[in-house]
């Protein structure tokens, strides 16, 4: 159990390894993050340095094979799946690159369905539609909408259940500049004005500077930053 509340998010020596054949490739070697409360941090690194991995272990999506994932001063790393579910439901959001939204439903109901999962109530999906800007295509299916549309879509689903932690892999990777400006301007607004910790990968310059710090991975580490 961490004793400091500074931290909303902790990884501590952590490893993680996939077998691939009859290898196993060492992707995480004893990684060390501490995320602070509020904060917005950008993590950079070359393409199979581990960011993804990172990103799937901090939110509980994964188990690392070795170290601790602390949480709001809970270590979650040898909890059960049940437990582990339930803190991902309530204190995190995800935003992927690949946008994951249910064609079959329209966007309002993408979200509507998001909080129904979470047993909240829809009553301000509209407002929050109308503050990312897509309010007028909500009743629309996604693959009627622009990419960039899809994306900000996204980051409210993401972000309707107010969550303490915004996990975000590549989310501007898809985009071109207008729309990767725009979903970084909703994540500092969350960020600044809501209190929302956003964690980032990225490998684009252009993209982290957007966060209050950037650290920065290779082989499995994190080589450089105040971590």
């Amino acid at each position: 159990m961490s004793n400091s509340n500074r931290y909303i998010l902790e990884a501590i020596n952590l490893h993680k390894s996939f077998k691939a054949g009859e290898v196993r490739e060492h992707v995480l070697r004893g990684l060390d993050l501490r995320v602070e409360r509020g904060e917005f941090l950008a993590v950079m690194g070359p393409s199979g340095c581990g960011k993804s991995t990172l990103l799937h272990l901090l939110g509980l999506m994964d188990k690392p094979d070795s170290g601790s994932i602390i949480i709001d001063g809970q270590d979650t790393t040898y909890m059960d799946e049940q437990t582990q579910a339930a803190i991902r439901r309530r204190k995190i959001g995800f935003v992927f690159q690949r946008f994951n939204l249910l064609n079959v439903l329209s966007g309002y109901d993408n979200i509507a369905l998001s909080l129904k999962i979470r047993g909240l109530d829809t009553d301000g999906i509209d407002r929050l539609l109308a503050s990312m800007g897509v309010a007028e295509v909500a009743r629309k299916s996604p693959e009627k909408m622009s990419m960039g549309q899809q994306q900000r879509l996204t980051v409210a689903r993401a972000i309707a259940h107010k969550p303490d932690i915004l996990l975000a892999d590549e989310p501007t990777g898809s985009l071109d500049s207008a729309n990767t400006q725009t979903v970084l301007e909703m994540f500092k607004r969350a960020n600044e004005q809501d209190g929302l910790t956003v964690v980032m990968i990225t490998h684009s310059p252009t993209v982290a500077s957007a966060a209050s710090r950037v650290v920065y991975m290779k082989d499995g580490k994190i080589i450089d930053g105040n971590t």
